[in-house]
């Protein structure tokens, strides 16, 4: 979330203004001041103006920043509350060191070892944040179990809501969902966090009047950019490709207005690997070559930046931004065993050495395959899940391939509007089509017609979609070939 300019505007002025407090109070304040994390963030930073060694401080505006989408920038503030982790109480010690685990290095075990020491050692532990690494680890039953927790001792904590939605839909546990949404805005309590699983409630079961509702309800706010980002994604899933690009470029446009320039990166990265998906390949360059030029610094831009080239076949940039990304987070889970695995197993398969690939995708398998990742509105787009389904293709394996592909699918609560779960369903068609060529006669039959069956759910799907897309021209001749 970003700033209201009346409330900055107000909060500057109380600033100026205020008598001379200490550190503490200025942290206290900040802590109280609202649950947006915009609001709260000057008063944390007034509060390490004063004390340059105030650890909880800096850890406060890192979770500010966190917050806010700005994970680059937060990075920053946990690293240094780290660094000043001395200066404090033994339990303020664990809860700086688990964070610094969690959004610094990225070391999930390290990260949940420290918070389940905090929570047996005080009576109120650090369940949110233990909730959130479980979600990066994919183990979403137990993060839901680490929020309720939280939820019993801060059951106010709206912000809170946004991370137990997030586990339920990753669950498919939709009908919960749309429960615990109504629950809180019973009690008048509304932020972007609900209407975001509400967008994706309504996207998951196709409802265009309630998806369209909650689009008007991101326009003219702070976080109109996550509104417009979804958008995209929305129509891109239906093969609205030209629409797609008027909501990225207006997203982005948004995003630069409001001082978050790494989720408007973000939103132009995820474009150019759905135009490389597509087949568009010298647009999805040209689209992650202008991400990165607008934020080079975050990880998560960068990540999306070489899986964006890997999927173009730029071996030279992807593989410069492998090397970069191994070596500034050589400790972090996700980056180690599901991006950087997934763009060498990319790269492998545009060398059509399926075998490499497989391979480089062993560390990729469940639970944390399904982990969440910190820095998209969805859940995740299961990369690994679609590039391995592409790898036993290749490798003339249907029934593996079909089995990768059905798994996106069956994860719909996880992947939302995300390119790869519209593309899954013509990567199960290819894979029965396959199977179908190279079975006996019986099971040949068997396997054409349900090819043909996913073949017609994609092109159903993508049946106003614009013409000229490569990867819609070569669905529709393989599918009157099998015909």
């Amino acid at each position: 979330m970003r700033f209201q300019p009346k409330r900055l505007l107000g909060t500057a002025l109380l600033l100026a203004l205020a008598p001379i407090a200490s550190a503490t109070t200025w942290y206290v304040i900040g802590n109280k001041a609202s649950s947006l994390s915009s609001a709260a963030l000057p008063y944390h930073q007034r509060a390490i103006e004063l004390d340059r060694n105030f650890a909880s401080g800096y850890a406060a505006v890192g979770w500010d920043y966190a917050s806010m989408g700005q994970l680059e920038r937060a990075r920053e503030y946990f690293t240094r509350a780290f660094q000043l982790r001395d200066h404090t109480s033994e339990r303020e010690k664990l809860a700086i060191s688990a964070d610094y685990y969690f959004n610094g290095t990225g070391e999930l075990d390290k990260a949940a070892q420290t918070a389940q020491e905090t929570i047996q050692n005080y009576a109120r532990g650090p369940y949110l944040l233990l909730g959130g690494v479980y979600e990066n680890q994919g183990l979403f039953e137990k993060a839901t179990e680490s929020y309720r927790q939280y939820l019993r001792l801060y059951p106010d904590d709206i912000d809170a809501y946004g991370n137990i939605l997030n586990s339920l839909l990753a669950s498919q546990r939709f009908d919960e969902a749309r429960q615990t949404i109504q629950q809180v805005q019973a009690r008048n309590q509304d932020n972007l966090v609900l209407h975001n699983a509400l967008y994706a409630l309504d996207f998951l079961r196709g409802d265009s009047v309630a998806i369209a509702k909650q689009q008007q309800w991101f326009g003219g706010r702070p976080e109109e950019n996550v509104g417009l980002s979804l958008a995209s994604d929305t129509e891109a899933y239906a093969g609205h490709l030209g629409k797609a690009r008027e909501f990225t470029k207006r997203s982005i446009d948004s995003a630069i207005r409001a001082d978050s320039k790494e989720t408007g990166a973000m939103s132009q990265e995820i474009a150019a690997q759905r135009e490389a998906a597509f087949g568009n390949i010298s647009e999805g360059k040209q689209e992650a070559a202008q991400g990165l030029r607008l934020y080079p610094d975050s990880q998560g831009v960068e990540a999306e930046a070489a899986l964006a080239f890997a999927l173009a076949g730029d071996v030279g940039q992807a593989n410069s931004l492998a090397q970069d990304l191994n070596r500034r987070f050589p400790l972090d889970t996700q980056m180690q065993t599901l991006w950087l695995p997934t763009i060498r197993a990319q790269l492998a398969l545009h060398r059509k050495n399926p075998s490499e690939a497989l391979t480089d995708l062993q560390t990729t398998a469940p639970p944390i395959e399904f982990g969440s990742i910190s820095f998209v509105a969805n859940v995740s787009c299961l990369y690994p899940t679609y590039v391995r389904g592409e790898a036993y293709l290749a490798a003339r394996q249907s029934t593996q391939a079909a089995t990768e592909f059905q798994k996106i699918l069956d994860h719909s609560g996880i992947v939302w509007n995300c390119w790869t779960g519209a593309l899954a369903r013509l990567g199960l068609a290819r894979a029965n089509a396959l199977q179908a060529r190279d079975s006996q006669v019986g099971d040949a039959d068997s396997a054409r017609v349900r090819a043909l069956t996913a073949y017609k759910d994609f092109l159903t799907l993508w049946k106003d979609a614009d013409p000229n897309i490569p990867i819609l021209e070569q669905a529709k001749a393989e599918y009157a070939k099998l015909q």
